[in-house]
């Protein structure tokens, strides 16, 4: 059972829409959303089943299908809340990908966010009231070896992230939080895909991995999911376009 640190109302009378939610830190985010009193859809392409959520499946790297589920979310009210969340490359040095393996992850993460935002960015201003979190990585801060597709996608929503921290208005915050190792099938897929393309044994790779991080283990996807939370409150307006780090202290910069 997940441990909610907030009060079951804090989020009350608003509406989130969480991407990526079937599963890791996008549904431990809308689970916790929805049980501190916001009405969550949960995205993802398999429509994730998360108790006390609407759930609705849409493939971000199409754009048609990206455009219709925002349109009918929107038409019921506005989205106060949007967590932006995805998959993530395949893992391999930098200078081995193929132009082609750009392609998805970008139409996934950037493509979709932007839209995502341009589309809920109206009704947040009407109701004075926005707040919109980005799932990147720490490697925004130190690039991690070995995911050199993933390093450069998620420096481009940093900055993609920050730039629009200085457009939007005064009542709509972006952030981004940024998760160290943490335990989800994303990271287990991950040392799989550097074991191949590297022949670094799995276990070898996790090893690395842990021996970077002070307190010596995995994050927990609800740990982030606090974070991001945090984040959301209507009470957190004054933070704007930080990247915070949740990685146990993985990051040697200040």
């Amino acid at each position: 059972m997940m441990e909610i640190p907030f009060r079951n109302d804090a989020f009350n009378g608003m509406r989130a829409l969480v991407c990526g939610a079937s599963k890791g830190i996008g549904r431990a985010t809308a689970e916790m959303l929805a049980a501190c009193g916001a009405e969550v859809f949960a995205i993802s392409r398999s429509a994730p089943n998360i108790s006390g959520c609407t759930s609705i499946s849409c493939d971000l790297e199409n754009e048609e299908e990206l455009e219709v589920m925002m349109d009918n979310v929107l038409a019921k009210g506005p989205i106060h809340i949007l967590v932006n969340n995805a998959a993530g490359p395949k893992g391999g040095p930098l200078l081995n990908a193929d132009i082609d393996e750009f392609e998805a992850p970008f139409k996934r993460h950037l493509h979709a966010s932007h839209r995502l935002v341009q589309k809920a960015v109206p009704g947040m201003k009407d109701a004075r009231m926005g707040r919109i979190v980005n799932i990147i990585s720490t490697s925004v801060k130190e690039p991690i070896p070995n995911i050199g597709v993933s390093n450069t996608l998620r420096g481009a929503m940093a900055s993609w992230s920050k730039t629009l921290s200085r457009e939007l208005p005064e009542c709509i915050t972006i952030n981004n939080v940024l998760p160290g190792f943490t335990d989800t099938d994303r990271l287990a897929s991950l040392a799989d895909s550097i074991h191949e393309r590297t022949g670094k044994s799995v276990d070898d790779v996790q090893s690395d991995w842990l021996n970077q991080v002070p307190i010596g283990r995995l994050i927990q996807p609800s740990e982030t999911a606090a974070s991001i939370a945090f984040l959301c409150l209507p009470q957190s307006g004054g933070i704007r376009g930080i990247s915070l780090p949740v990685d146990g202290g993985r990051l040697r910069s200040i």
